[in-house]
């Protein structure tokens, strides 16, 4: 099983007013941890992007808000592959704190080329990657669509 774990605190930027995690904060931090699982995987953004001329939008996005989150909580961000398509990828991420789950997210990101913004399938090293590190599990699998 793969999992890829990022921890990150929530920062004073990150907040409302009240101290609590604003969700469009939430969804940017996301998307650096989504980040970071390119390149943790061997294929940076900037490789992808600026070299390969591939996109990785996010083209569907469902969140479950359980409870709130603090200025200053350290979250930690679990993601996992739960299905590779010819140019999709399905990713479950679960976010917890110091006393458990805050949210969770479903989303799918669709390869296209920077070229020409049409969807193409994952080049063969990609996609090798990325089924190398398909995985289930239990708490991520437990999670409702």
């Amino acid at each position: 099983m793969t999992m890829f774990s990022f921890d990150r605190a929530l920062r004073f930027g990150d907040c409302d007013p009240s101290g609590i995690a604003y969700f469009p904060s939430y969804l940017n931090i996301l998307n650096g941890v989504v980040e970071e699982f390119w390149a943790a995987i061997g294929f940076p953004w900037p490789e992808l992007i600026n070299v390969r001329k591939i996109g990785t939008p996010t083209v569907h996005l469902t969140c479950d808000f359980s409870r709130p989150s603090m200025f200053g909580d350290l979250l930690t961000f679990k993601l996992r592959i739960g299905r590779v398509g010819g140019s999709s990828l399905y990713l479950q991420h679960v976010i917890s704190g110091a006393d458990g789950m805050r949210w969770r997210a479903r989303q799918i990101l669709a390869a296209t080329s920077l070229v020409d913004h049409h969807a193409i399938p994952w080049p063969d090293d990609v996609r090798a990657a990325l089924v190398a590190h398909l995985s289930v599990d239990a708490e991520i699998e437990a999670a409702p669509s």
